[in-house]
């Protein structure tokens, strides 16, 4: 067995009952002890029964739940954590009827999980440097495929993604639905989350064309065979779209147009964090370190 990797009887060992699961989430985040979520004090905080907490200072209970996406939930904790290890190990992903089946919940309460642990996937990575990477890919099914009552007429109801990624080994993702590819979307986007000086390396799309300078810009023409020249090529951030349409169409079959973003983020964090050569639990402190602040209510969730 890789040392870098953990088997789920070995997870098991490690959480086996809700009372290990929340020792192991304070110990991640309140590394120096339990702070309160709501004024952010730690120094007048008295334990209770069952990982209850008392603020003396403004009065409030809390439990290492409180602001994160365990709130209000009646899954158990170690429940949650084996569906972060599901999700984080997965490389497509899990599906809420096989997730239902490993954690024994229904697929209800599953899909919820998995929208909350979706939300805590979402993060801004700061600005993407070096030599980037960028394309966009559509996502949906052919018209033609659908019954005829679903069908769009005279238009595509396919959504944009928009994806960069950095060249070389461990190089970041970032990936954001946008409504549009032309101009002022994508370049709206590089500005928003590439540094200045970098290197892009596009397709002929026409919606790149007319950069500013303080970017350098090369592309590659697909519509003529080219896809390599020179080092100038957007393969890398093409095979991110290969693991996500396969995903996406394999195991999650369909994602609507409302849920989608979260998807993309699932996706994405993978990739940032879910690099093999990362202890499994390595991987999985990235993810609990991301639950915080990411509350995500049933009733958000459907709307």
């Amino acid at each position: 067995m890789s040392k870098s990797t953990i088997s789920t009887l070995e997870l098991f060992a490690m959480f086996p009952d809700q009372e290990a699961a929340r020792v192991y989430l304070e110990k991640r985040l309140w590394p120096e002890g339990p702070k309160c979520p709501v004024c952010g004090l730690g120094d007048r905080i008295t334990a209770r029964k069952d990982g209850y907490y008392r603020c003396n200072q403004c009065k409030e209970d809390f439990t290492v739940r409180t602001n994160t996406i365990f709130e209000r939930s009646h899954v158990p904790l170690h429940k949650w954590i084996y569906a972060m290890y599901l999700l984080v190990t997965a490389r497509k992903g899990i599906s809420s009827m096989q997730l239902a089946k490993e954690i024994g919940i229904t697929q209800k309460s599953a899909w919820f999980v998995l929208g909350r642990l979706r939300e805590a996937c979402g993060d801004d990575l700061g600005a993407l440097r070096g030599i980037i990477e960028i394309d966009e890919t559509f996502i949906g099914g052919k018209e033609k495929n659908k019954a005829v009552s679903k069908r769009v007429k005279g238009g595509t109801p396919k959504v944009i993604v928009m994806g960069m990624r950095e060249r070389g080994e461990g190089g970041r993702v970032k990936a954001e639905v946008i409504e549009r590819v032309d101009a002022a979307s994508l370049h709206s986007e590089i500005h928003r989350s590439i540094e200045p000086v970098s290197t892009l390396h596009t397709d002929e799309w026409k919606g790149y064309k007319g950069l500013p300078p303080i970017y350098k810009h090369e592309t590659v023409s697909h519509k003529d065979g080219e896809y390599v020249r020179a080092g100038v090529t957007t393969n890398s951030i093409e095979s991110v779209w290969a693991v996500m349409k396969r995903g996406l169409h394999g195991v999650y079959h369909h994602a609507s147009e409302k849920h989608l973003h979260r998807y993309v983020d699932e996706f994405t964090f993978r990739l940032n964090e879910g690099d093999v050569k990362r202890h499994t639990l390595d991987r999985l402190d990235s993810f609990i370190n991301k639950t915080s602040g990411k509350r995500l209510t049933y009733k958000a969730l459907i709307q």
